[in-house]
C-alpha cells in the first residue's frame, strides 16, 4: 500500500474507533484496487493472494465491520448477494438481470435521462429521506450480445404487466 492510502487508512480507523491489523489494511488496499461493486468472495479471492493464510470468515467480519463503520457501502441489498462498494459519491446502479452485473451511473446522467429528481428532505407520511438510490434493472450489453435475437419488452410493457388491475 502506497504510504499516503496506508496513513489514510489508519487515519480513517481511527476516525472510527477500529484498530488497524494487517489483515484489515490488506482487505481495505485490495478492495480500493478492485473495479465495480465485490462481493465477499471476490474481495476473499484477491486477499488469498498476499494473505494465503486469511479465511474467508475474516474477509466477511471486517467487510461487515467497514459497512457499519460507514467506511463501505452496500450496494442494494436485492439483488440475491451481499456487494459493496468504495465510492462515496452520489451515484445510482445499473442492475444487469441476468448475470447481475452492476455498473454506476451518475445522478446527473439518470437525471439527464429522466430516471429521477433530486431526494427530498421529507417524503409523504413524515419519511426522512437520507439518500436517494435508484437501481435501474434490465440487461448489460454482454447479455444482451448472448442473447441476439431474443424480444426484449420495453419497460412500459413491463410496468403495466406488473400493476395489479
Amino acid at each position: 500500500m502506497r504510504t499516503e492510502t496506508a496513513q489514510a487508512f489508519r487515519d480513517l480507523c481511527t476516525q472510527q474507533g477500529l484498530a488497524v491489523t494487517h489483515q484489515r489494511q490488506v482487505i481495505y488496499e485490495v478492495m480500493q484496487s478492485m473495479d465495480g461493486h465485490p462481493s465477499p468472495e471476490e474481495v476473499y479471492l484477491k486477499v488469498r493472494e498476499l494473505i494465503p493464510a486469511v479465511s474467508l470468515a475474516t474477509v466477511y467480519k471486517n467487510i461487515h465491520i467497514f459497512l457499519a463503520s460507514g467506511i463501505l457501502r452496500e450496494v442494494s441489498p436485492h439483488h440475491g448477494s451481499l456487494r459493496v462498494e468504495m465510492n462515496s459519491h452520489p451515484h445510482h446502479h445499473l442492475v444487469c438481470t441476468n448475470c447481475r452485473k452492476i455498473q454506476d451511473i451518475s445522478e446527473s446522467e439518470l437525471i439527464a435521462f429522466g430516471g429521477c429528481r433530486p431526494v427530498q428532505q421529507t417524503l409523504p407520511g413524515g419519511f426522512l429521506a437520507q439518500r436517494l438510490s435508484v437501481d435501474v434493472l434490465g440487461l448489460c450489453a454482454s447479455c444482451q450480445s448472448a442473447k441476439a435475437g431474443a424480444v426484449l419488452q420495453p419497460c412500459s410493457a413491463l410496468i403495466e404487466a406488473a400493476t395489479p388491475s
